[in-house]
């Protein structure tokens, strides 16, 4: 190889690894700020019924309060997680090391919103409502009792409907007989899927007071099955950033 060709190749693979050194950094950018956007909590919106934050008890309402804050301080250690992650691979070089990381981190966060199918131990949960007690502060009360356990990945199913996977945005409305999840109708009975620590998730929900109290005070019943393989197929489609932007 002449020396002209041998610095042609050289400048070649050095472009090479810049390039790919930009997309990874592009690549954990994007990641950062999709971790960011996971601030937003499950809400329940208000229904004519009067079925609202309003109604609840001040105990309620506390138990409310520390969910979201516990919600919060994770997702500010993810947060604090990744920008140390991109910081340090910033200045490593290793541009394979870092692809691999951005491409684990990426996994993980594709789960956690659901744009990606998942499967692992946990949870198959069944909720039947014959007398039509069961609303949507209970499927909420259920969503915020699983992700307060652990839970890592969550889909709801009414009968004859397809599932919806539960995301950080997601809400629930609607009184008794008439609930909707993201705005889709489900009819009793529930199915739920879970995936998390098995043990731990239905010991959150076998709590005294707890939901599968409050099921079967409102005439239901709440069943739940562990196991050690959970598949959850539902997806959620992608939202379009409308501000958020990498910073150069």
């Amino acid at each position: 190889m002449s020396r002209h060709e041998g610095r042609h190749e050289l400048h070649r693979n050095r472009g090479e690894s810049q390039h790919r050194s930009r997309v990874v950094f592009a690549l954990l950018a994007a990641i950062l700020i999709g971790g960011l956007g996971v601030a937003i909590v499950t809400q329940v919106k208000s229904t004519e019924s009067g079925d609202s934050l309003d109604t609840a008890s001040p105990a309620d309402l506390l138990v409310v309060l520390d969910t979201l804050n516990q919600r919060e301080a994770a997702l500010r250690q993810e947060i604090a997680s990744l920008e140390q992650t991109l910081t340090t691979l910033q200045h490593s070089g290793n541009s394979e090391a870092a692809l691999d990381e951005a491409q684990a981190r990426l996994t993980a966060l594709s789960i956690q919103v659901g744009s990606a199918p998942a499967t692992g131990p946990g949870v198959t949960m069944s909720i039947t409502d014959p007398n039509k007690g069961v609303g949507s502060e209970v499927l909420l009360d259920l969503v915020q009792e699983l992700r307060a356990a652990g839970v890592e990945a969550m889909q709801i199913q009414g009968a004859g409907t397809p599932p919806i996977r539960i995301g950080v945005d997601s809400w629930v409305s609607g009184s008794p007989g008439d609930v909707s999840v993201d705005g889709r109708r489900v009819n009793a009975p529930y199915t739920v899927l879970a995936i998390g620590d098995p043990p731990t998730l239905a010991a959150a929900l076998n709590i005294p007071g707890g939901v599968v109290d409050t099921v079967a005070r409102s005439s239901g019943q709440l069943k739940i099955e562990q196991s050690q393989q959970v598949t959850i197929s539902a997806l959620r489609e992608s939202k379009p950033r409308q501000y958020a932007r990498p910073e150069n």
